[in-house]
């Protein structure tokens, strides 16, 4: 009786474990084989000769973005519209605008920011903004929409 009780103790937990790492793995496939296939189109039309990062941007309509380095050496933000296949990307410089960092501090102004959960380039209604997400000291979430261009603020959605 003991040896079953053994048995059950360990694979109910590794049947559950196994169940949950498979579940998470089938949630974020698409949008790890989104992102695969919008840095293969940047590197393949030679838009970017190298990618650091890729994300996946959900606002008003879905965008990858992709930010690298140009074949000048000067790193650039493409973001690929998931909607419109066959629009063009929209490219920037990043150092035609705030910076991530700026950003964030922007966002984090307002005094009760407890942690940054992602800040992500995203296209919108008046042009490309960052979307900073982070929970206050409440644990709420909240999104910060900055615009890229100048730094001010575009939205704000609090306390969700």
């Amino acid at each position: 009786m003991k040896n079953w009780i053994k048995f059950f103790a360990i694979f109910f937990p590794l049947l559950a474990l196994t169940i949950l790492v498979i579940v998470g793995w089938k949630a974020f496939s698409p949008f790890y084989q989104t992102e695969k296939t919008a840095k293969a189109a940047v590197l393949h039309k030679q838009e970017l000769s190298s990618v650091t990062e890729s994300y996946v941007y959900h606002g008003k309509e879905s965008y990858v973005t992709v930010i690298g380095k140009d074949s000048s050496g000067k790193r650039k933000a493409l973001i690929v519209s998931q909607e419109n296949k066959k629009e063009k990307p929209t490219g920037i410089y990043l150092k035609d605008g705030i910076s991530k960092k700026d950003a964030i501090a922007e966002a984090s102004k307002k005094g009760d920011v407890k942690e940054i959960l992602h800040a992500k380039l995203g296209i919108e209604k008046p042009g490309v903004v960052w979307e900073i997400t982070y929970k206050n000291k409440k644990g709420q979430l909240n999104y910060v929409y900055i615009l890229f261009e100048d730094g001010r603020w575009w939205k704000r959605l609090t306390n969700l």
